[in-house]
């Protein structure tokens, strides 16, 4: 395990509760290097297993350059004998086929890097939500019983609907099917087209999606890379361009904990960051973190650990 320096510093007042000395703790390097990324991974302390690991990250739209690059997260997807995972979007684009995914996956280098499967390409898995506020499953790629367990590598930016995208909206939103993505975006009304549910009740059904996702593979470690902050998520072909300096890379066992943190630290920069606050708080993001704290998942207060 890298060995973390003595600066830590708890949540800001954007979170809801002090950390305490039981708060999962959240690793934080300024290095944004392949070097950088693997350190911040190994803080976690925890190993994924000798399984089938599968990488879920957004491939990004054509268009646009701000998802992750492969000179950057090759070498910790090699570490983990990784074979990157996406699914289908839903609201149409270069990635709503088969074909046409894949090829946006070889256009973007990860092909290159590993192994890539579009987890829904045989359609869906049905996941439990016990005890959801509005779903009562959540629809994946039919290949996530596939894997064994997945490292969640998230570009934390901006988004027009939820207000902010990370380790959430990747297991929530990411990980569904079409179908599900339809299911999550209109609250339970429909799996079969695009309808959009008032915004507290979509941001609420992602975290149900969370925490089916995490009761069915709890072997899941999580890194959120903030670079390129803008506030469009991946998924746009046209992304504001960044005003706001880079932050750097984080990593944690609780995704809870892992976005609250990087929420704290846009607020707590001294930067341009006015753009993607406003972005996140014109959808009130923050209501996520609720929801799925609300549900009993993750904690919202944390320990944040510079190492390096």
């Amino acid at each position: 395990m890298e060995s973390a320096s003595s600066s830590s510093a708890s949540s800001s007042s954007a979170s809801s509760a002090p950390a305490s000395s039981e708060a999962p703790q959240v690793y934080f390097t300024r290095a944004l290097d392949s070097a950088g990324l693997q350190a911040v991974f190994a803080a976690i302390g925890r190993e994924l297993g000798s399984g089938k690991i599968g990488v879920k990250l957004s491939s990004g739209e054509p268009g646009g350059n701000h998802y992750l690059k492969g000179d950057l997260i090759a070498d910790l997807v090699h570490a983990v004998g990784g074979t990157i995972v996406e699914c289908n979007t839903a609201y149409g684009g270069g990635r709503s086929s088969i074909a046409a995914h894949y090829q946006v996956a070889a256009d973007h280098g990860f092909t290159a890097i590993a192994d890539f499967q579009i987890m829904d390409e045989a359609g869906s898995l049905s996941l439990p939500v016990v005890g959801g506020l509005h779903l009562s499953e959540d629809l994946v790629g039919a290949a996530f019983s596939d894997y064994d367990g997945f490292l969640v590598l998230s570009h934390f930016k901006g988004h027009m609907m939820a207000g902010f995208g990370g380790a959430l909206k990747n297991i929530s939103i990411g990980m569904a099917s079409r179908e599900g993505k339809y299911l999550i975006h209109s609250a339970g009304a429909t799996s079969e087209s695009w309808r959009s549910a008032a915004t507290p009740d979509f941001l609420e059904s992602m975290a149900d999606a969370c925490k089916a996702v995490l009761a069915a593979q709890p072997n899941m470690l999580f890194v959120n890379v903030m670079n390129n902050l803008s506030v469009d998520c991946d998924c746009d072909s046209n992304p504001t361009p960044p005003k706001m300096a880079d932050i750097g890379i984080l990593a944690s066992a609780d995704p809870v904990a892992l976005d609250q943190a990087c929420v704290d630290l846009v607020y707590a920069s001294e930067d341009d960051s006015a753009d993607l606050i406003k972005r996140m708080e014109s959808r009130d993001g923050v209501h996520v973190l609720e929801a799925i704290e609300s549900l009993g998942v993750g904690s919202r207060a944390y320990e944040l650990v510079e190492i390096g």
